[in-house]
């Protein structure tokens, strides 16, 4: 089972960490990369946001989906 809160915390400590928990391995990655860009770009302004994007995301995927197993039933 997935947990949603754990999921929301991981991205919230390093953008993208929730995603690969979620078995999400392409937003993982594209958070990873484009957090440090906006961290940079901004100042550090819109890092942030980021990070609180990254979580919710994280969160809501892994309460909609809450198990690892994906159902591939036609």
């Amino acid at each position: 089972m997935r947990n949603p809160g754990l999921a929301a915390v991981l991205s919230l400590i390093i953008p993208g960490i929730g995603q690969f928990y979620n078995g999400q391995f392409i937003w993982g990655i594209v958070w990873l990369i484009i957090t440090p860009g906006f961290w940079m770009g901004t100042g550090g302004f819109l890092g942030w946001v980021c990070h609180i994007l990254s979580a919710y995301f994280a969160y809501g995927y892994a309460k909609r989906h809450p198990d690892f197993q994906r159902d591939y039933r036609a």
